[in-house]
């Protein structure tokens, strides 16, 4: 890196997490090449077959709580630690449901597509932290209605979180990152457009390039568990 970077805009996707063990959605061996989303990921899915919704979230659940956080995630979480230390600021935005980024030791984690760690009941609109399987029985924590809870994550025709507080973050960050994503999936696809609007200088760590590969002025090809601590440590040493 040639100059000081005080304020990171980090974005991460399945890539980071698949060194861990958790397979990605989008590859050709992946959930959505194996299951149908349409009936598992979308509200009208759930609604149709909740018992059968739930059976997969619950699987996704397990495989979250036994992975083990990366080389990557432990690195991102000494990036946040360093530039609190010099006054900056890293603001990690993550695609991914699971919580290995807060389980490396990362404080502040941006979740657009929610968390599978967590439920929320469609009648008090309450969210709750949930590590258990969630069935069509189970009784919301805070209202008691049976039958309302769901997986708080994010369904195909759903709103992603957190959107305006991201906008206000990568319109102050001096650097966008991309750490393993498929440059597939908006709104996230179109933030490394938005930051060179900003004229902000973008790059990608990626094992594989990636649908908007095109579109970043830097890529460094390779696993996530080699490519992301270098990076690191190259911010944190000022090289």
């Amino acid at each position: 890196m040639r100059r000081a970077m005080t304020n990171i805009f980090v974005l991460t996707g399945a890539g980071i997490s698949a060194e861990s063990g958790l397979g990605t959605f989008r590859d050709t061996d992946g959930a959505w090449a194996r299951f149908d989303p349409m009936r598992l990921a979308t509200p009208e899915g759930f609604a149709a077959d909740p018992v059968l919704v739930h059976d997969f979230y619950n699987h996704r659940r397990r495989d979250a709580r036994a992975a083990a956080p990366n080389p990557a995630h432990a690195a991102l979480a000494r990036l946040e630690a360093g530039l609190a230390a010099r006054g900056g600021r890293l603001f990690l935005c993550t695609q991914n449901i699971d919580d290995l980024h807060e389980r490396a030791g990362s404080r502040h984690v941006v979740h657009m597509h929610g968390a599978l760690l967590k439920a929320r009941c469609t009648a008090c609109v309450t969210d709750t932290v949930w590590h258990e399987d969630l069935t069509v029985e189970t009784a919301c924590p805070h209202c008691g209605h049976s039958g309302e809870m769901r997986p708080d994550v994010v369904w195909f025709g759903e709103m992603p979180h957190h959107l305006e507080a991201i906008d206000e973050a990568l319109a102050e960050a001096d650097l966008f990152v991309a750490i393993g994503t498929s440059g597939a999936v908006y709104p996230a696809a179109g933030y490394v457009a938005q930051a060179r609007a900003f004229g902000i200088p973008t790059l990608a760590l990626t094992l594989e390039a990636a649908d908007n590969a095109g579109l970043f002025e830097a890529t460094r090809l390779g696993r996530a568990s080699e490519t992301v601590p270098a990076f690191v440590e190259e911010v944190l040493n000022g090289a």
